[in-house]
């Protein structure tokens, strides 16, 4: 019984690394989870650049796009993006505001309320407290990976998984790779951070 434990752990362990190459299985996660918690409750706001790269399997090269993200607590993002082209969305509370060259859209963001909950816990790093989701942990020299598989239909129905690296030096979340159930996936940098800064209201107006 002994040996068949072992042996479905190594299989475990080697599948884990060949699935994120580079990275081992997280032994012992308290500390990690502690420290987590820790940077996110800390987290008043953020302000960063991104880059975002979208690969779709009809394509051959992917979508680079680039531009500026705010976070505030509680629940409100900003994404701008100026690269490629001109797009806009803001969350704040339960209404989302969409905007590009053409036209400006404000919806309810209750029949999203889900999406909107587990992007602003992966930005702000209580992505551990999403009960949508079961997490994997590992870790490299430099990072930690949290892998996040979804558990309620709603959410299956649009992501296979989402993958976060956290820096850990700081424990924040540098990287958000969402990986659909056809197997296109959007990865979002987050770059030259700067945390708890002053951001005022009006940067997530909505009216």
């Amino acid at each position: 019984m002994a040996k068949w434990m072992l042996t479905i752990l190594c299989l475990w362990s080697v599948s884990a690394m060949a699935q994120y190459a580079g990275y081992k299985p997280l032994v012992n996660s308290e500390e990690f989870r502690r420290e987590f918690a820790k940077t996110a409750q800390a987290t008043q706001s953020i302000m960063c650049d991104f880059v975002q790269e979208k690969n779709l399997s009809m394509l051959e090269d992917k979508i680079v796009s680039t531009g500026k993200f705010w976070f505030k607590r509680d629940n409100k993002v900003r994404m701008e993006y100026f690269k490629p082209t001109y797009y806009l969305i803001v969350i704040n509370g339960n209404n989302i505001k969409t905007k590009d060259s053409q036209k400006e859209t404000k919806v309810s963001g209750k029949s999203f309320e889900q999406v909107n909950k587990m992007m602003i816990d992966c930005v702000q790093g209580t992505a551990l407290d999403n009960k949508s989701f079961t997490t994997r942990l590992f870790e490299n020299g430099q990072s930690y990976l949290v892998e996040m598989t979804p558990v309620t239909k709603s959410m299956q129905g649009i992501f296979k998984n989402i993958n976060l690296t956290v820096d850990k030096k700081d424990y924040s979340v540098t990287k958000m790779d969402m990986v659909e159930q056809s197997g296109d996936n959007t990865v979002i940098s987050f770059l030259h951070k700067q945390m708890n800064v002053n951001i005022k209201d009006d940067v997530f107006a909505i009216q």
